[in-house]
């Protein structure tokens, strides 16, 4: 037995992994799933990107063992569900959820999983994904890379069995710039007054109010 928290250091993760290559390794614990909401996910990453194999003793649902397999963060996700068929509902659904720091989840069929990917890409940014398949069976399969890179692998080669898309959140964005605050105070100026202009976009690009009240009373003159 191997203690293995958030507290545990970067060397007793690299042990693990090496020990792998020789042996196998169990994740358990004592307090529910392995993996959901704890730091075993950094392990699962580690391992996959030195090509071990990795496989889950399914939890209550395949949402829960597809996300123990994919190497992305658990402690926040959001379960999706099937994307709407039609392009602009698909669209409109994942421009909803596109700020939410948090891993997604979404089930998917093998005859529209490419194009989802590809969706999913224009609609969240080419973030780093893994498509999980056949969990629990003969074939399981997981799939890591970005969302265009599976995209691209399944485009010709639509998987069969069942799927679970799990995308990573989204990563910090840069600072607004000086045109950035510019453009918004315009737009809403069109809209509100001057103070509640500032403050819309002050939310909005996480900005200074007073500084943006000064700069939209200069604009609006």
């Amino acid at each position: 037995m191997v203690p293995y928290h958030d507290h545990s250091a970067e060397n007793v993760r690299q042990r693990l992994v090496e020990r792998m290559a020789g042996e196998s390794v169990a994740l358990l614990s004592d307090a529910g799933t392995p993996l959901i909401s704890d730091p075993g996910y950094k392990l699962v990453r580690d391992a996959r990107a030195a090509r071990r194999r990795i496989t889950t003793l399914p939890g209550p649902s395949a949402a829960i063992a597809a996300l123990t397999l994919s190497g992305l963060p658990t402690d926040r996700f959001l379960f999706m569900g099937f994307l709407p068929s039609k392009a602009k509902a698909r669209g409109d659904t994942l421009d909803e959820v596109a700020a939410v720091r948090a891993t997604l989840v979404f089930y998917e069929s093998g005859p529209r999983l490419s194009e989802s990917l590809s969706a999913m890409a224009a609609h969240l940014g080419d973030r780093e994904a893994a498509v999980s398949r056949e969990i629990s069976k003969t074939f399981e399969e997981t799939a890591c890379g970005t969302l265009s890179e599976l995209s691209a692998r399944y485009a010709d080669a639509p998987p069969k069995g069942e799927i679970v898309v799990t995308v990573g959140p989204p990563g910090e964005a840069p600072p607004a710039s000086a045109e950035d605050a510019d453009a918004a105070l315009r737009e809403a100026l069109t809209r509100l007054s001057v103070s509640k202009a500032a403050g819309e976009v002050a939310k909005k690009l996480g900005l200074d109010r007073r500084t943006l009240y000064d700069r939209a009373t200069e604009l609006k003159g």
